[in-house]
Order: C-alpha cells, then structure tokens, then sequence
C-alpha cells in the first residue's frame, strides 16, 4: 500500500527505519530483526540509501527482500546528490519492478570534499529528484514520495524561515508525506509542524524518534543532523559512563514519554529510527499500548 493512503486511512501510522548491514553476518541478523519487528504489524519500514549511492545495490536487494520475503510494505530511500538522470531512472526501473511503490526521496549529504559538484546531468535538491519522478513520463504516478523535514532547521540551513520555504518547494513538486529528522524536544516538533501549516504544508508530518541506546551514539547523530540534546540527556550520558545497559534503560523510558505526549498531541504516526536493532522499539511498542 502507498505511503499515502496509509496515512489517510490509519488514525496511527508506524513505521522502522533500517539501514544496509555491511557483512552477510550482520544482514542475516537485520532479518532476524525484522521478522520479530512484524510481529508488531507496523504500517511500514524504510531502508536508507548510503552517501552517493554507496549502498545502492544492497538498499534495492533488501527493500525487495523485505516485500516479497518477509511481506512488509517498504519505503525505499534514495538520495540523488551522485546520480545522473539516467541513473535515477535505471533505479526507479528496478524499484518498479520488484513492486516497490514508496520513495523516501532525499539529497544526501555532501561529501566533505569542498570541490565536489553533482554530475552535470544530475540534481543539487531533493525538491529537483521530487519533480523529475512527478513529472517522468512512466514514473509519475508509480511512486508515493515521502521527503524529509528538520524541525531544528538543516545543518546547513540555520535560518528556520529558508529550511520551511525548502520544505514547501519540495511538497509543491509533489511530496505525499513529510517525515522529520530525530529530535529530542517535542516542542520542536510542534513548533515545526505550527510553522509548516501557516505556509500552506497540509500534508502529514511525522515525527521521527531516535531511542537513546548508546551514549557516544546518539551525540555522534545529533551532531550529523543538527538535533540539540537536552542537558537532561547530556548529564545521564556523563553519569553513566560507558555503562550502556543503564544508558539505553534510560533513552527507551525517554522516549516512552515522548512519543506518548506526540500521541496526545494528534500527530499521525511515529517513525522509529531503529538502528537495526530491535529491542528498544519492542519495548518502547508494549509500554505505549501499541503491540498487538
């Protein structure tokens, strides 16, 4: 089922997010994962797409073995920074193919090389990779597209005014959802979402939560995307050291609260970035009631 009507025909939308294991040991256990996560019967799960298409083929294996195999619906990400036209449509082909019908369609990030440009026949934007699939000839209306939002702005986009008027380009080209980078103050969230509707986004945005399970981490993420971490957090992560057990005890009750008050809230859904694990969002699941 489309990302869409998911989102028009569930009071709840849930879903993981997954990214491609480097070893066959490591993917083996990815699906050991994923088949305790169905159990949870989440709307959705999505699969990220390496720097410049680094894990290009193994995102398309995976999002395809995850359809067909174990019968999840699926959300492929892809980042255009490092492809060419042509590239982009030889992927959306596969997609197609192996009946993949959601895009979580992003950028990517730059690499730090400062002299690197994206290939002539290529996209600087997230809202050009958006317009090119609505508007392609075969790719149209194949695709429900997701785009992502930052409720603390873009890291490299500090002015929330610029970051939103970004965000609405995107939806205008064509965007069915909007899903946020992690966040750990849900008055950042509601702040967004505030902002958002005053320019005109009508569309669902859903909030992304990213339990705290390793201290090291989560400020190594926070820092890549531009997320603040409350002093609660920062102090919790001092005190327990490399203590790790204690530490992730403490991100799953935080994000227990969290996600409950987004619930009271009326948010649409939640997205967990899972990190291919398992246990937190398990956890996190039973205690909000939400574990069939």
């Amino acid at each position: 089922m489309r990302l869409v009507q998911l989102y028009q025909r569930q009071k709840y939308t849930f879903s993981f997010e997954f990214f491609p294991p480097k070893t066959r040991e490591a993917e083996a256990k990815l699906f050991e994962t994923l088949k305790e996560l169905k159990r949870l019967q989440p709307s959705f799960v999505s699969v990220t797409y390496g720097a410049m298409g680094t894990t290009r083929a193994d995102t398309l294996r995976i999002v395809s073995r995850i359809k067909n195999e174990i019968g999840l619906e699926t959300a492929a990400h892809l980042a255009c920074i490092g492809h060419t036209r042509e590239e982009i449509e030889e992927i959306l082909s596969r997609l197609c193919e192996q009946g993949i019908e959601n895009l979580v369609a992003l950028r990517g990030d730059r690499p730090e090389d400062s002299e690197f440009h994206p290939p002539h026949d290529g996209f600087h934007y997230a809202s050009e990779l958006v317009h090119f699939i609505r508007h392609h000839p075969r790719f149209g209306r194949a695709f429900s597209l997701a785009v992502a939002g930052y409720p603390e702005g873009h890291i490299e986009c500090r002015d929330l005014r610029k970051d939103l008027e970004h965000l609405k380009r995107k939806v205008d080209e064509g965007a069915d959802v909007v899903i946020t980078q992690l966040f750990f103050r849900n008055s950042d969230y509601f702040g967004f979402v505030e902002r958002a509707r005053k320019i005109g986004i009508q569309q669902p945005v859903v909030p992304g939560i990213m339990p705290v399970t390793n201290g090291a981490q989560i400020e190594r993420f926070a820092r890549m995307c531009g997320a603040a971490i409350p002093s609660e957090i920062k102090a919790v992560i001092e005190k327990y050291g490399e203590d790790q057990k204690s530490i992730e005890a403490y991100g799953i009750g935080y994000a227990i609260c969290q996600c409950r008050d987004l619930l009271k809230g009326g948010v649409p859904g939640i997205h967990f970035y899972t990190l291919n694990k398992s246990r937190a969002t398990r956890e996190i699941y039973t205690s909000l009631g939400l574990a069939g």
